[in-house]
């Protein structure tokens, strides 16, 4: 008998080449189909309803709701139900609402649709793509450090110039964008804190800061939201004046910038980080500025192509139609 035949014999099995574990089955998530369901029996039982009484105005003018628009209140409310409990991604729930538009009569297939190409919502898209290429090319984790290398190593210093730089981006792009320019640079900056993924006050001061930031620098300038532009527009409507890109900024400008300071305040006391100071912070920022950065053509051109659009922006508004 040879020594494999005795320890085949004698010892144990040996272990298979493979080992396969089963994968758990996933349990039916009926919370989901609920919500669903009633989604969509909010907007049958809206939509199908008998006419409602037409509403009348202190004057006695009468006003009827048509089917169009009993419709856009079951969609609304359809919508919303889908939104707020998450049953399917968000972009499941846009694109649905441009499908029970045309589907049922609300408005044409090709009005319901346009709106997704909306220059506004390219602008958003465009701005997420120029975030996405600031990732890529290293210029976030740059801007990080640099705000870090000027803050200290003080937590409280570092959310505050976390929320000055998203209320200075959001001055010149759209507060969505800048909310999104500045979300791969904060966990640049969360990352250093040495928590890993576990949630801290110190993370929610950061990221609620920044959404609470970027709607306060947002009313500064034109460029901030979209609101901005259609305020003045109802003023001129009203008064027949109008207010200039900058005129808004010198009235806007210092109460954008209390809200930010106040923002700063109010996260310092109700979400005080754990950790006053990051230990080591600074050595660890100056080390990583040093290394050699990747993508450093890529860089240069993502540099370029920002002023350029950034500019042509500004241009635009300070000369609409040139």
């Amino acid at each position: 008998m040879t020594d494999k035949d005795k320890k085949g014999v004698i010892g144990l099995p040996e272990p298979p080449a493979e080992i396969l574990v089963a994968v758990p089955k996933p349990k039916f998530d009926w919370k989901r189909l609920i919500f669903i369901i009633l989604g969509l029996a909010f907007f049958s039982t809206i939509y199908f309803m008998p006419p409602w009484k037409d509403a009348i105005d202190p004057s006695g003018k009468a006003f009827p709701l048509s089917q169009e628009g009993k419709g856009a209140i079951a969609l609304f409310l359809m919508a919303g139900i889908w939104w707020v409990f998450e049953v399917v991604p968000i972009g499941v729930t846009s694109i649905a609402i441009g499908v029970f538009q045309s589907l049922f009569g609300i408005r044409s297939a090709k009005e319901a649709f346009k709106d997704f190409m909306d220059p506004s919502v390219m602008f958003i898209f465009g701005s997420v793509v120029v975030g996405l290429a600031f990732t890529k090319t290293g210029l976030t984790k740059r801007l990080a450090y640099k705000m870090l290398s000027l803050v200290g190593e003080k937590t409280n210093m570092i959310v505050l110039g976390c929320l000055v730089v998203t209320a200075g981006l959001s001055h010149f792009m759209a507060h969505t964008a800048a909310a999104a320019t500045v979300y791969p640079i904060l966990l640049a900056v969360y990352s250093l804190y040495g928590e890993g993924e576990k949630q801290t006050k110190f993370g929610k001061s950061l990221f609620i800061g920044m959404a609470y930031a970027a709607g306060a620098g947002s009313i500064v300038t034109f460029l901030g939201a979209a609101r901005g532009a259609a305020a003045a527009g109802m003023f001129k409507e009203f008064t027949g004046r109008d207010i200039t890109f900058f005129e808004l900024t010198k009235y806007m400008f210092l109460l954008g910038w209390i809200m930010v300071f106040v923002i700063w305040a109010y996260l310092s006391i109700f979400l005080k980080p754990e950790k006053k100071v990051i230990p080591g912070l600074m050595e660890r920022v100056k080390n990583l500025s040093k290394r050699p950065w990747p993508h450093d053509k890529e860089r240069k051109t993502c540099d370029i192509l920002c002023y350029n659009c950034g500019y042509g922006h500004v241009f635009e508004v300070l000369y609409p139609g040139s």
